[in-house]
């Protein structure tokens, strides 16, 4: 089941172009999980931008994948088990907390299938893909953007979220419906709703 994890960035008064940013692992939830966060944010009427890697190039940001990023008022980060396997993901991540904190913005993890723990002090699959980034980029300049992406995908777990685990995969679209989309809905988009914090 979802639980919320602890508190999340506050946002700022600039005029954004999306509602929402999804940053997720292609391989592990595009056709499931993202796939029905995406449609239930939509039926709010919640602009979302979901990257269709139209806008991928390489293992860079886009100036366009950028420009989406900077100008969403959340970013939903989906954790998942292949997610740090992914340079894209970790530069997309790195990116979604300096904006944050050059400008404000909210930030919500969903860890799905993954425990938060995992992500916050990088154990399990997330332990074997930034060894396996800290092989591939040994030279100095490269091996301190493993630091940074190690410092994100810290600073990201600590911040509030939900957790779905193994046995609601099969109830997903559901709980997405019950948990997030309500939730963020009320966190965000009602005026004098105050955030329900556990």
């Amino acid at each position: 089941m979802a639980r919320r994890i602890s508190l999340s960035l506050s946002s700022s008064s600039h005029t954004w172009i999306y509602d929402v940013f999804l940053s997720f692992r292609g391989e592990d939830t595009r056709f499931q999980f993202t796939h029905n966060l995406y449609h239930s944010l939509c039926e709010k009427g919640i602009h979302t931008f979901i990257d269709q890697e139209g806008l991928r190039k390489g293992e860079e940001i886009t100036p366009a994948l950028f420009h989406a990023i900077q100008n969403s008022r959340i970013s939903i980060i989906v954790f998942s088990k292949n997610y740090a396997s992914s340079t894209y993901c970790l530069n997309e991540l790195v990116r979604i907390l300096e904006c944050a904190k050059e400008e404000g913005r909210s930030i919500y993890p969903i860890f799905y299938g993954v425990d938060p723990s995992e992500v916050r002090h990088q154990t399990g699959t997330y332990a074997e893909a930034l060894s396996k980034h800290e092989a591939r980029f040994h030279n100095d300049a490269n091996n301190e953007m493993v630091q940074k992406w190690r410092k994100a995908l810290h600073e990201a777990a600590n911040l509030s979220g939900w957790h779905f685990q193994h046995r609601y995969f099969i109830l997903s679209f559901y709980y997405t419906r019950i948990y997030v989309i309500d939730s963020l809905f009320a966190d965000n988009f009602r005026i004098n709703t105050k955030r329900e914090r556990k």
